[in-house]
């Protein structure tokens, strides 16, 4: 049940939640460790260097570079020889209020998963493919990512900030190689990151760089609607908060005090393709317009920059069964993910979608076969189902120990894992 609030007692609970709104535009154009910079090598030899925007919403080393992964065969391999089979995925009805499981269908063994990494992970990106790169880690290994709207031919453009003025417009088939490192402490013209506190209509609150739409993320960046029947374009920088005030209105509060609703525009209604909180200690969070109320926007208390980064290293810690056996070594999650670099995804409730790095997680408990419990590092905890990461269609989990020998959990016997810090 949706907790019902008018929209600019909403919005303003949120200023208070979220501290002085101010802030976001008195650092307006300062310098940012945290924002994406690189050396872009196209295919004919020109060389561009500067900030980095990235398929339109992607900006900052935090940032997820989404893409799809190969399993490799010893993964099937290993899955084959230690006897694992799909579990039957089940679907529960409700009939004069009793609940019924019925048997589904079980789900296809797939030779490639959804994957993505933090940008500041990556040392290096070089396109093998209409729809593939390499990238190279910092910790030295090389991994193959394809597919989807950041990468390949799907991406819509790579914009480098020209330090002589304006920006490039660079496409997938441009690009020969970009190498990424830390940017000159200086000031983007793109503006700050927007930043802030997202509130959605069951109370939740979640904290990080905001991206608006799906494409403005910058204080430069506009808001467009309309108000009684006349357009209006708003840059971000002018807005303390925007909140939900129907399925196809927005209440929008000004720097300057200003409270006024827009609609008529797909960044003010439902056809809004979702708000994205990034946040540092977490990886995404992606919510729709259904279960969005409010966003303040502040300044960040910190900016994370390159150097946070590791390139990864193996998920290492403690799986426990049903029934108390313990096994504790390097883990291969869902017979997919093996590095703290890679990302669990889950969906909160219909609407709420969560991309967790694995570097931040403290422990994942199974609760049933549909759901399971994550905590993170700094404690926060959320239940999350509706993904093979996190429910029966988990491929099992493997862990290697010290000896070398390879054990695997699968589901049903899975009780919770603990990795070590």
């Amino acid at each position: 049940m949706h907790v019902q609030h008018t929209p600019i007692l909403t919005l303003a609970l949120a200023f208070v939640l979220a501290g002085s709104a101010g802030e976001a535009v008195a650092q307006a154009g300062s310098a940012d460790p945290g924002r994406l910079y690189g050396r872009v090598t196209t295919v004919d030899g020109t060389v561009h260097e500067g900030f980095l925007r990235w398929a339109g919403n992607e900006a900052g080393w935090f940032d997820i570079l989404n893409g799809e992964k190969r399993i490799p065969d010893r993964n099937l391999e290993d899955a084959e020889r230690l006897g694992w089979e799909p579990e039957e995925r089940r679907e529960r009805i409700e009939i004069f209020g009793i609940g019924i499981t019925l048997p589904g269908d079980r789900p296809r063994v797939t030779r490639s998963s959804s994957s993505g990494i933090r940008f500041g992970h990556v040392s290096a990106l070089e396109p093998t493919g209409s729809n593939r790169a390499r990238l190279i880690l910092k910790s030295g290994e090389e991994i193959e990512l394809g597919g989807g709207a950041d990468i390949g031919s799907g991406v819509d453009e790579i914009l480098v900030e020209d330090p002589r003025g304006g920006q490039v417009e660079l496409e997938w088939r441009d690009v020969r190689t970009i190498d990424f490192m830390a940017g000159p402490s200086v000031a983007s013209r793109w503006g700050d990151r927007l930043y802030g506190t997202l509130t959605t209509r069951d109370g939740e609150r979640f904290t990080g760089y905001i991206v608006w739409d799906m494409d403005e993320l910058f204080t430069t960046d506009v808001l467009d609607g309309e108000e009684d029947g006349h357009d209006r374009e708003i840059p971000f920088a002018e807005i303390r908060g925007i909140g939900r005030q129907s399925s196809g209105s927005a209440r929008v509060l000004l720097q300057s005090g200003e409270d006024l609703v827009l609609r008529g525009s797909n960044d003010v209604n439902d056809e809004n393709r979702d708000i994205l909180v990034s946040d540092p200690a977490l990886g995404e969070v992606r919510v729709g317009w259904d279960e969005f109320d409010a966003v303040a926007f502040t300044a960040p208390p910190a900016r994370p920059s390159l150097a946070a980064f590791d390139g990864g290293r193996r998920i290492r810690g403690t799986v426990t069964e049903r029934g108390g056996t313990r096994h504790t070594g390097a883990i291969r999650w869902d017979n997919d993910e093996e590095y703290t670099w890679e990302v669990l995804d889950g969906e909160l409730r219909d609407g709420i979608d969560l991309d967790i790095e694995f570097g931040a997680i403290a422990s994942i408990e199974r609760v049933s076969y549909r759901s399971s419990r994550v905590t993170l590092r700094d404690g926060r905890t959320f239940e999350l189902g509706d993904s093979n990461d996190v429910d029966e269609g988990n491929k099992g989990v493997y862990i290697e120990g010290e000896d070398g020998g390879l054990v695997l959990v699968p589901w049903d016997r899975f009780e919770r894992v603990d990795f070590d810090g």
